[in-house]
């Protein structure tokens, strides 16, 4: 395997919000991701997703609490707990996520 410069992976997404994923360890898919200002829709998985924010900053709503993971730090979203991205996140996210699922726009499990 290489070594793979994550702001490289994040900068040439085509839009904010989109995903890569950079590969897989075991049955986790390890993503990245670049965000922008704008806020997200609510939505849950069938698995929990580890959020590590590795430059900027993440805003969340998660079963109506409010959440802010800064550089450095990560969250563990639980599975089925309704998420939703807040306006003002930015930078650069990675995304651990245990297993493919669809996911459930506003709906609870």
């Amino acid at each position: 395997m290489t070594v793979i410069d994550v702001r490289q992976a994040a900068g040439s997404l085509p839009r904010a919000w989109s995903s890569r994923s950079l590969g897989r360890v075991g049955a986790a898919d390890v993503k990245v991701l670049r965000m922008n200002e704008l806020p997200g829709e609510e939505e849950a998985h069938d698995a929990a997703e580890v959020l590590f924010v590795v430059d900027g900053r993440l805003e969340l709503t998660v079963g109506g609490t409010a959440v802010s993971v800064r550089r450095g730090e990560m969250y563990v979203v639980p599975a089925g707990a309704l998420h939703a991205v807040r306006a003002g996140s930015h930078g650069t996210l990675m995304i651990v996520e245990a297993r493919r699922g669809e996911a459930r726009r506003g709906e609870a499990r």
